[in-house]
């Protein structure tokens, strides 16, 4: 059973059953009073635990932000862009997530530990406090009582009434505290029932808040993490293709290192020792030098390096070389030795000393100027014994075999990526380009199944004397897809294509067109174009000296080759209107601001901004062995080309005219990464004071005064998201739709409406629909 009441008329009769219940009541208050400090302290030390915990959370976002990868080459894949940003957005995540956590122990405070704190003392305290004064009283009507029943009853009248009069004034004292005692104790009781529950239930509230928060975030970043899993996947596989092509580049440079010595057409480099004659009686010394030849100067240029010491690099000391003469052992006691005679010493022979015969050839051949320059490239015809040329033999088996594909085996899973039977496949090949039997129709001819077709077709564009892309053209494909906009890197493929030869470009273009038909299947056969990329990149493309940076180069193939896939009608089908060098198409210069975190509203993305495709080519067991070249990936990370929004990286916006700050944005070459990041943009309809923003707005059209050109009534697309630095401006997503687009008489500015809000718009941000 539960506390007694304490009935008003019981402090009349204070009987001994009525101070026990008044004990019973005291003692429960004395045990709330310590359950809420115990509490108390508790809490606080959740608060300080917590105050930890985001502390080494903002440490750890910190050491995440200030992190940058550095890479090999000269230029990042969108997918590498992506992922060295990561980084940050994942730090940036860390810090939302900590300032909402850090909100919630402001609430913690105010909500819970505040409230109990203030119950205890303005309450539980009070209640101590009457209990004083109830026992204080208590003790003196009990003493005046004792005292006035021990009087003498032969005492005078008028004291013994005076006696009376006191002992009856202490006991109605007495009595009225008791009477309000007992009420602030049962009122106490009542009130710790709401008093002590409703802060706890507002804890309990503030902490499902942070959490439900943290729902939304992780949701929220869903579409980020699952963006930037294709990244990463993508990445992996153009890693492991470009592992094997090292590893075996490495395997052969370790059987022929001579062949392999790295060399180029103007200077040759490697560490030579070099005599420097003292004074007698000192002798000489030797010290190892790491020399530069350059071949048409004859400068030899010497830079003193001992490895022992740490790598101490010394001074760079060069000379110029008359002429270069092997030294016998007979005048010196060492071997692989040279003398150089210096041009402007004359008289004066440097000698010099090789680190092996082999070495001492080299520096012979290098400084007499007759060492040519071998190309490292392998021939696939000599290796395979396959004698492949694009004659109209080899043309009418590309179309013989694209044909027997496309009705065949469009939809067989892995086409392209599983490899028919070696032998099979090279018997097929010598077959179809043998003149006598090349007549072969493969499209109704069952003997050879699909696998063995593709595999046969591959074999026969890699075993081709070039590349159907050409060595000379290499490098200017390589420089659009590591940088430039997605419409600078096709007009500069277009314009490159159409460079190729005649008989080269019409097969790349059956080509291209075949692999759009397998992509459009690629539901089917799990063949997407980032898929045919990898596949077909190394085939068609690769450079004559095969180097660790040329393969490194082996991802940007791949963006070619998505390219010319996705916008093989284009490429293909008209001829470029104009075509600049290749610096032309590198990528203008474009800057956006920095958005902080700390002024954005929890969460805010656009679902539509990235089409995520969740479709993986994975292999299960029995499944006959891949090609070593094609490893598996998501999605195309190539053009993201000209009639994709997202990806791209917004130009420079025109400026401002009623923006009168001097602040200039810092650059931000995201790429990619502000697309996949928007779920973080900062303005939206729901943050932002659109009425109050848009009355600032001044308007370049007025009403009744139609701009010259008006596209009044018209619609158009945001390509890239952007926020605001202006009143007058309006923030957006990609792709964002506007209405009732008008030209501004500002020029490089829009005007239109989103949402009901009319603003200003950058006209380089947007296309018409």
């Amino acid at each position: 059973m539960g506390l007694h009441p304490l009935e008003f008329s019981e402090c009349y009769l204070d009987s001994p059953t009525f101070r026990e219940k008044v004990k019973a009541h005291e003692a429960e208050l004395d045990k709330t009073n310590r359950f809420i400090k115990e509490l108390y302290k508790d809490g606080k030390n959740l608060i300080n635990a917590t105050k930890q915990l985001s502390m080494a959370q903002r440490k750890f976002a910190q050491c995440l932000g200030e992190f940058q990868f550095e890479y090999i080459g000269d230029a990042k894949t969108d997918d590498e862009k992506c992922i060295d940003e990561s980084l940050k957005e994942f730090s940036a995540f860390l810090k939302n997530l900590e300032e909402q956590r850090e909100i919630m122990m402001q609430n913690i405070t105010e909500t819970l530990m505040k409230p109990l704190e203030k119950f205890r003392k303005e309450h539980l305290g009070a209640a101590k406090a009457e209990r004083k004064k109830y026992e204080k009283e208590t003790e003196k009507y009990y003493s005046s009582l004792e005292k006035l029943l021990n009087m003498s009853a032969k005492k005078k009248e008028p004291q013994l009434q005076e006696a009376d009069v006191q002992v009856e004034t202490n006991r109605q004292h007495f009595q009225e505290l008791s009477l309000e005692y007992v009420c602030k104790l049962q009122e106490i009781q009542e009130r710790k029932k709401f008093e002590c529950v409703e802060p706890m239930l507002a804890f309990f509230q503030t902490v499902f808040t942070f959490y439900h928060q943290g729902y939304e975030l992780a949701k929220d970043f869903d579409h980020y993490k699952r963006a930037l899993q294709i990244n990463i996947q993508n990445t992996r596989s153009r890693f492991e293709a470009t592992r094997s092509e090292v590893y075996e580049l490495m395997k052969r440079t370790k059987d022929t290192p001579q062949e392999h010595r790295q060399t180029s057409a103007i200077s040759s480099e490697g560490y030579l020792y070099v005599q420097e004659k003292r004074p007698p009686p000192f002798g000489s010394s030797w010290v190892k030098r790491y020399c530069t030849f350059v071949k048409e100067q004859k400068i030899l240029h010497m830079i003193t390096f001992d490895h022992k010491s740490g790598g101490k690099t010394g001074e760079t000391e060069s000379v110029m070389l008359k002429s270069c003469l092997r030294k016998t052992t007979d005048t010196l006691d060492r071997r692989f030795c040279l003398d150089l005679e210096i041009t402007d010493r004359p008289g004066t022979m440097l000698t010099v000393q090789a680190l092996s015969e082999d070495d001492h050839k080299f520096w012979i051949h290098a400084m007499g100027g007759k060492e040519p320059v071998h190309y490292l490239g392998r021939t696939y015809s000599k290796e395979r014994g396959i004698d492949a040329q694009l004659d109209d033999i080899g043309v009418s088996f590309v179309k013989n075999s694209i044909n027997a594909i496309e009705k065949r085996g469009v939809n067989d899973q892995g086409l392209y990526r599983v490899v028919g039977v070696s032998s099979k496949v090279q018997k097929l090949l010598g077959l179809m380009i043998d003149e006598k039997s090349n007549e072969l129709d493969l499209a109704v001819c069952e003997d050879w199944d699909v696998k063995t077709i593709t595999s046969a077709l591959k074999l026969y564009l890699r075993s081709l004397p070039e590349p159907l892309m050409t060595y000379g053209l290499y490098k200017e494909f390589i420089i659009p897809a590591k940088s430039g906009s997605p419409e600078a890197r096709l007009q500069a493929i277009h314009c490159l294509v159409h460079k190729l030869p005649e008989k080269n470009r019409l097969v790349l273009g059956l080509l291209m067109k075949h692999l759009a038909t397998v992509a459009a299947h690629s539901k089917q056969n799990l063949m997407t174009v980032a898929n045919l990329g990898v596949v077909f990149g190394p085939t068609l493309m690769r450079p004559q000296e095969e180097t660790v940076a040329a393969i490194m180069d082996l991802k940007f193939q791949n963006i070619v080759v998505e390219i010319l896939i996705e916008q093989h009608e284009k490429i293909f089908g008209d001829t470029p209107s104009e075509c600049s060098s290749a610096a032309a198409f590198s990528a203008p210069t474009r800057q956006s601001k920095k958005l902080g975190r700390q002024n954005r509203p929890l969460a805010v993305y656009n679902p539509q901004v990235l089409d995520i495709q969740t479709v993986s080519v994975g292999s299960e067991s029995g499944t006959p062995a891949l090609d070593e070249a094609s490893l598996g990936s998501n999605e195309s990370v190539s053009s993201h080309s000209s009639n994709t929004s997202a990806p791209g990286t917004p130009p420079q916006r025109a400026q401002n005219p009623h923006d009168t700050s001097q602040t200039t944005p810092s650059p931000d070459s995201s790429g990619m990464c502000s697309a996949m990041a928007s779920w973080m943009n900062s303005v939206t309809a729901t943050s932002a004071t659109p009425q109050a923003s848009s009355s600032k707005a001044p308007r370049a059209v007025t009403d009744g005064e139609p701009a010259e050109d008006s596209v009044s009534q018209r619609k158009a697309k945001a390509v890239y998201p952007c926020e605001a630095e202006h009143d007058s401006e309006l923030s957006f997503q990609a792709g964002a739709i506007f209405h009732d687009v008008t030209l501004s008489r500002e020029p490089g500015w829009l005007e239109g409406v989103l949402e009901g809000k009319r603003g200003l718009i950058p006209e380089n941000y947007v296309e018409m629909l």
